[in-house]
């Protein structure tokens, strides 16, 4: 069997320091059995109350911090709206461009099928293309004497 070791207490100082006793003893109180236990999370918040209760600087520090989440969270907010407001204004103007820009493909191709067809136009019109070039000559043009 093992050899049991023996502690041996003093209230003797080690060398060189004095014996401190203390003041007073301990205040003892009873604990009840009712007394009811409180979840860490509660335990928390209720250490943070104390601890702005007690001083003053923190508290005014907590609600500046609390005033700038709030903030925050409101700006985050409207910022994100605004957002979504203006995808939807640009994807609405996306949509009246493709149909602006199809309306004028469309005009075009109308525009390029009557200049094919202008050279038969004129011909059943009876007009035949020009030879050289033709240059009137206003020197000699008098008015007629009823025209103002």
């Amino acid at each position: 069997m093992g050899s049991q070791t023996r502690s041996v207490r003093t209230n003797a100082a080690p060398a060189g320091r004095e014996a401190q006793r203390p003041s007073s003893r301990p205040q003892l109180h009873v604990v009840e059995k009712h007394t009811v236990r409180r979840s860490a999370e509660h335990l928390r918040w209720q250490r943070i109350w104390d601890w702005t209760k007690t001083k003053s600087a923190p508290l005014m520090m907590l609600a500046v911090a609390l005033v700038f989440l709030v903030a925050s969270l409101l700006g985050a907010l409207l910022l994100r709206t605004q957002m979504s407001s203006n995808s939807f204004e640009a994807s609405t103007i996306e949509q009246h461009i493709t149909m602006l820009q199809q309306d004028v493909d469309d005009d075009q191709a109308k525009l390029s099928q009557l200049e094919a067809t202008l050279p038969e136009r004129a011909q059943k019109m009876k007009m035949v293309p020009s030879q050289g070039n033709l240059s009137i000559d206003l020197d000699g043009y008098q008015p007629t004497q009823g025209a103002s």
